[in-house]
């Protein structure tokens, strides 16, 4: 990747060093192409490696082919390589650098001819930085800095200026959390950002619209309504589409002027009739209290188009706890991929955000610091019996059951080995079973650098003697996402263990399967048989997709 300069005089990119990268292999085992199979090599940044693919920038002057070195070396914890850009005046380019292990990041700025580097801002908490919560936006002519950190412990705005990487001001606060900075009006140095939680008595995963100024002054609520907006700006930043909806609200989308968040037109109102009189069972959004019997945890509950409340309902639990978001919808749909067709098929499904997921304090979310391994589950657990005390339709008397893929595979696993009192039966999928076999740039966001003792202990193949339940393993053969090794490993240590178990690869199959037909039927089956205690009917199949003409 190169980036020119403002005058078009110089390029500024990176030079890549791929010679310490450690090595990841694939065995194709049926490609379509021969019949033999192919094994694949490519660089992988494990956790567990000193020394990854590292990235240099440079800038090169066009005309006389100087090439200025900067001595900043980033490696590179999964794929790709660098981003540098150029400041408006040519004179510098900046990016930013991350420690392994997040522990620290800073935005870095490099003379275009000296190549000497001087720190705007250096970001350095206690435990570890949240990536996707340094986000920096240069302003008034490149002279300040608007960016987000949670360094009061909630994810808020800053100015700051450019030169000195002083902090002039702070643009918000309080005990919510900034989701995203959607635009910025320099001219009128006004700020529209959409945050959680500030709204009191509020579902905190709920997104609402704001405006406040550059001095924190004359913040400003522009979407009121008790629901989740997503906004879509004008060029001009004067009028904006507002889409809104919640779990049990269908989306209306409106404009808006900025200004005020008044509304100028509706633009359309969802019409759910026609579902409604079909039968269609609305999920249910619910709030629960957490491990602590405190903190408040959300969650979604699904039930059947002929559900009976004088009925029992097994219950399977979709997990998918992966710190850099939450998952339990907030918006409105009238279908949902598997929970919705497990519950169609017979059973109560539920996805729950624990402790751990973000969106809410660091405090709330440092719960996966170092600690993959809780997943929230306690707090899954405290929810999910909270309900069954609620309806007596719930029925965990012989346990429940438990799917995810990728981080919902490790999840999902992890559970019927920590917790088999409750959780009984799981599919696991694409697992990154042991986080030292997973990508850098993912894992030590949460587990920090180096991989120390927690990683092993956590490691899902070290609690293999423990399985008790029925487990469902699947993997792709060519996953370049999540390496088979994993789940391989996992598989050879739970055959060590004399345990019995289940597992399918997927041929020719990479990261994303998880709605392939065959695989499906698969973990429909073995819920069916495992939890519901019927044998599934023979022979059926479920018709994979026309090919596109």
């Amino acid at each position: 990747m190169v980036n020119w300069s403002p005058d078009a005089t110089k390029i500024a990119t990176f030079r890549l060093d791929m010679r310490s990268a450690p090595p990841a292999y694939a065995l194709q085992v049926s490609p379509a192409s021969r019949f033999l199979p192919i094994i694949y090599e490519y660089a992988y940044a494990y956790p567990s490696a000193p020394v990854l693919p590292t990235a240099t920038p440079l800038i090169i002057d066009v005309k006389t082919g100087k090439r200025t070195d900067v001595p900043a070396p980033q490696q590179i914890l999964y794929g790709g390589g660098m981003s540098v850009s150029w400041f408006k005046s040519g004179r510098e380019i900046y990016f930013r650098q991350e420690e392994r292990g997040f522990s620290r990041i800073q935005l870095l700025a490099a003379d275009a001819e000296t190549g000497k580097l001087r720190v705007i801002i250096d970001e350095k908490p206690e435990d570890y930085v949240e990536a996707s919560k340094f986000q920096t936006r240069f302003v008034n002519n490149e002279t300040e800095i608007v960016m987000t950190s949670e360094r009061d412990g909630w994810n808020h705005i800053y100015l700051h200026d450019a030169a000195t990487g002083a902090v002039k001001n702070r643009i918000t606060g309080g005990e919510w959390a900034v989701r995203s900075m959607d635009r910025l009006d320099d001219k009128n140095r006004v700020v529209y950002f959409s945050a959680g939680g500030r709204e009191p008595g509020e579902d905190p995963s709920l997104r609402h619209l704001y405006s406040v100024g550059f001095d924190g002054s004359g913040i400003r609520l522009l979407t009121p309504e008790n629901a989740d907006h997503q906004v879509s700006f004008s060029p001009d930043n004067k009028y904006f589409v507002d889409v809104y909806s919640r779990v049990d609200l269908p989306p209306t989308s409106v404009l808006r002027r900025a200004a005020d968040g008044s509304v100028l037109m509706e633009l359309e109102k969802t019409d759910i009739s026609k579902l409604v009189a079909s039968g269609w069972k609305q999920p249910e959004r619910f709030k629960a209290k957490g491990r602590d019997g405190k903190t408040d945890v959300y969650g979604v509950l699904w039930r059947p188009t002929n559900f009976d409340p004088a009925r029992k309902y097994a219950l399977i639990e979709q997990i998918y706890a992966g710190p850099h978001s939450f998952f339990a919808p907030a918006t409105f749909a009238a279908y949902r991929n598997a929970c919705q067709v497990f519950a169609e098929i017979g059973f109560l499904c539920v996805m729950v955000d624990g402790m751990g997921t973000d969106g809410r304090s660091h405090a709330f979310h440092a719960v996966s610091h170092k600690n993959l391994g809780d997943g929230g589950l306690p707090d899954h657990i405290a929810a999910i019996r909270q309900l069954a005390a609620k309806y007596s339709f719930m029925d965990l008397t012989h346990g429940i059951g438990i799917y995810g893929h990728s981080a919902g595979g490790y999840n999902s696993t992890n559970a019927l080995l920590t917790h088999p009192d409750f959780y009984r039966v799981a599919v696991s999928s694409a697992g990154n079973h042991d986080h030292r076999l997973d990508k850098a740039g993912w894992v030590e966001q949460w587990m920090g650098y180096p991989a120390g003792k927690w990683y092993e202990e956590q490691s899902n193949i070290t609690l293999a003697p423990k399985l008790q339940g029925k487990l469902l393993l699947a993997v792709g053969d060519v996953d370049d996402n999540v390496t088979p090794v994993s789940t391989l490993k996992l598989a050879a240590a739970l055959v060590q263990a004399g345990k019995d178990f289940d597992l399918i690869i997927m041929p020719n199959a990479a990261h994303g399967f998880g709605n392939d037909p065959y695989f499906v039927r698969r973990r429909w089956d073995f819920f069916v048989r495992h939890l519901m205690g019927v044998d599934p009917p023979e022979g059926y199949q479920i018709a994979r997709d026309a090919p596109a003409r």
